[in-house]
């Protein structure tokens, strides 16, 4: 892409990190991006309340997608300098301001080219939780979108290299809290109460056994909160409960798995006379690239003379594109930070500005290819 293009994204970029907002909270970060491909393109821009979508339509072509996301983690941000986060407790520590600059790239670059075919840009919100792809996949149905791609930065991977995958990229993730709900009593005369507390710990140490029997399916289980009580030494507390994030490689075996742990706390509590609520939340189902797809970022990558590195494994790490690859046709694929660059979801990390053409340069790439 062109320098003035390229400072232009990187403005913006620095905007969007300077005023990030959490997930289904994108208010101004929509409304920035919205007025910048309005000043800047001749897309038409269409509003549909917490997500939007930018797109040159061609009667009767095949339509591509391109899809960023843009909200912001619950992180401090801990490095100084001069568009750091203006929001307490609140920082791009994900890149999802990069994706979405550099989505605006391809807005630009898309009004220097012959568009042959219909394409349509999605930013869309709460990928951090996995609302949002849910919502913004309708779109493909709707607009018989039947190709769709997307990026993620990555760290530890050369700088501006492309990483793909066929089939498998990253994988099911799903939280799962399970309350136990007893009879609170003074601390002196805990047998005239229910303490949960017996039947947390049983569950946390069968739990271990549980993953050995599914390690066959690569499931990981991974405690993230218990509650229990409050610190007052006079109180046998009558509730508590336990949050857990379930992944697995497939969405079957994380449902079987989740299944399994909630039958062994629903028996914990029968035997404890205790009552037990399950809720589910920030559900993500596995992510996979098509062969032809990713072979077109392949292809799109050779072209431009960037090196393309063939992953070797599936990443742990959950991400909503998964939602629309369920749908059509796609591929995700990750350009690299930088071996030693900062990672993801830390406190040090920032995008990195210099793979921004890149990540535009392919995008644009794979309109070009699928255009032609």
């Amino acid at each position: 892409m062109n320098t003035e293009n390229l400072q232009k994204i990187i403005a913006l970029r620095h905007e969007l990190h300077e005023y990030p907002e959490l997930s289904m909270n994108e208010t101004q970060t929509k409304r920035r991006l919205m007025s910048f491909l309005e000043a800047n393109t001749k897309l038409a821009v269409i509003d549909c309340g917490k997500w939007f979508y930018a797109s040159h339509y061609v009667e009767g072509t095949k339509a591509i997608a391109f899809r960023a996301d843009m909200d912001a983690l619950p992180i401090d941000e801990n490095i100084n300098f001069p568009y750091a986060s203006r929001n307490p407790g609140v920082s791009h520590k994900c890149g999802h301001d990069g994706h979405c600059a550099a989505l605006c790239g391809l807005g630009l670059e898309l009004e220097n080219i012959d568009i042959k075919r219909s394409v349509y840009l999605i930013f869309q919100h709460a990928e951090e939780t996995g609302q949002g792809a849910r919502e913004c996949a309708n779109l493909l149905r709707e607009r018989s979108i039947s190709e769709i791609y997307a990026f993620h930065n990555w760290s530890g991977w050369p700088e501006k290299s492309i990483v793909v995958r066929e089939g498998l990229c990253q994988c099911s993730s799903a939280g799962l809290t399970i309350k136990f709900k007893g009879k609170t009593s003074h601390a002196s005369e805990p047998e005239k109460g229910i303490n949960p507390a017996y039947s947390i710990a049983k569950l946390i140490s069968e739990i271990e056994t549980f993953k050995q029997k599914y390690s066959y399916r690569k499931i990981l289980c991974t405690i993230i909160n218990i509650k229990l009580g409050e610190k007052n030494f006079g109180i046998s507390p009558g509730e508590g409960e336990i949050s857990l994030t379930l992944r697995a490689e497939r969405e079957d075996d994380m449902r079987t798995f989740r299944n399994a742990v909630v039958k062994l706390a629903e028996n914990l509590a029968r035997e404890s006379s205790l009552q037990v609520e399950v809720s589910s939340c920030d559900y993500f189902p596995e992510t996979l690239s098509d062969k032809a797809c990713v072979e077109r970022v392949r292809t799109a990558a050779k072209n431009l003379g960037l090196k393309v590195i063939d992953m070797p494994e599936a990443i742990k790490a959950s991400e909503d594109f998964g939602f629309y690859t369920k749908q059509i046709h796609g591929a995700i694929f990750y350009v690299g930070n930088g071996e030693n660059y900062p990672a993801i979801h830390t406190g040090n990390y920032d995008f990195n500005d210099e793979i921004l053409a890149s990540s535009v340069d392919v995008f644009t790439e794979i309109y070009r290819q699928f255009a032609s």
